[in-house]
């Protein structure tokens, strides 16, 4: 890398990050018990897909920048660049818009795809390009396809994926449509936030395809069983994405929670049914059936798909407790 202190050998500090972050991550356990992911993240150059970034401080963010004069500056870029954080690399009135997710995060998403050679992946929300790199390291260039509403983020995207050697298919446009010119598709992972599955994915999956979408702060993996039709439960790992920009993306309205005991709304078990049952149940509805079902897991909640029907519930799809998710 151009502009290095004399002395200062980052392609080596690179490496040796990597490499711990590629321990942090298998001290998850299952994240790579596949070790096709192990190799993709002890390969991908995180560091390249974020040039600069913005972590957070006391009253708001502090930008650090490979490109630092200053050569501490620049171990400091370097270092945070493998942390198993996620980094915010665009900010609008202060808050994230764009962001390289927590690695650690990303490891459990992509394991539970399952993904096998030969398969096909579109990626909504390019992000940094980073995830999309994974994908490519495991599955080849060919077999990955993600896509962004902002071009900024996509040119960006196709740059940093270019400088670390990968070259899958990066499209601007809505994800909420996907992107039927390169469907269909085995698997599709979604790196923003939700809040309802667009028809348009389970149109562009092969039959027994997985569909990963961030929904009210939890992880849902639905199985395609045929057209229109879908179903599945959500992981027990929280997740917090930024919203997906275009159609489908979720609103942004404080949950307000009055009436409802400080202990619940602190919760994050209690927020997450609430969030999930937004417009459906008030808070107070919402807390009692939580505490009747004995403060419920997310794992217990699950969403259905059949044709323009979709809903969410809990422990059954056909109820006692289902709820349509806003369209």
């Amino acid at each position: 890398m151009g502009g290095h202190a004399p002395g200062r050998d980052l392609d080596g500090l690179a490496a040796s990050a990597r490499a711990a972050l590629v321990r942090r991550i298998d001290a998850g356990g299952a994240r790579t018990a596949d070790p096709r992911w192990r190799e993709a993240f002890a390969a991908v150059p995180r560091h390249l897909f974020v040039p600069y970034y913005y972590v957070g401080v006391a009253g708001g963010y502090e930008r650090r920048w490979g490109g630092s004069p200053d050569p501490l500056a620049r171990e400091r870029w370097m270092r945070g660049a493998y942390e198993d954080i996620p980094l915010a690399t665009r900010l609008r009135d202060g808050e994230p818009l764009s962001s390289s997710d927590q690695p650690s995060l990303m490891a459990d998403m992509l394991a539970v795809l399952e993904v096998a050679d030969g398969h096909t992946v579109l990626e909504i929300g390019a992000g940094t390009g980073y995830n999309a790199a994974l994908l490519a390291h495991r599955l080849g260039d060919d077999r990955v396809t993600t896509v962004d509403l902002d071009p900024e983020i996509t040119e960006s995207a196709r740059r940093h994926l270019a400088a670390a050697g990968y070259h899958p298919a990066v499209v601007t446009g809505d994800g909420a449509r996907g992107v039927p010119d390169r469907a269909p598709f085995d698997r599709i992972i979604a790196t923003c936030a939700l809040s309802t599955v667009p028809q348009a994915w389970l149109a562009q999956s092969r039959p027994g395809g997985r569909i990963l979408v961030p929904i009210a702060t939890g992880l849902i993996l639905l199985t395609v069983s045929g057209p229109g039709h879908a179903e599945g439960r959500f992981l027990p790992t929280p997740a917090c994405f930024v919203p997906l920009r275009g159609g489908g993306g979720p609103g942004r309205e404080p949950l307000r929670l009055g009436g409802v005991p400080v202990r619940a709304r602190e919760d994050d078990l209690f927020r997450f049914l609430l969030a999930l049952t937004r417009g459906t149940l008030d808070p107070q509805e919402a807390h009692a059936l939580w505490e009747h079902e004995g403060r419920p897991r997310r794992e217990r909640y699950g969403i259905t798909v059949s044709g323009e029907r979709e809903w969410a519930w809990l422990d059954d799809p056909e109820g006692p407790y289902a709820w349509p998710l806003p369209g």
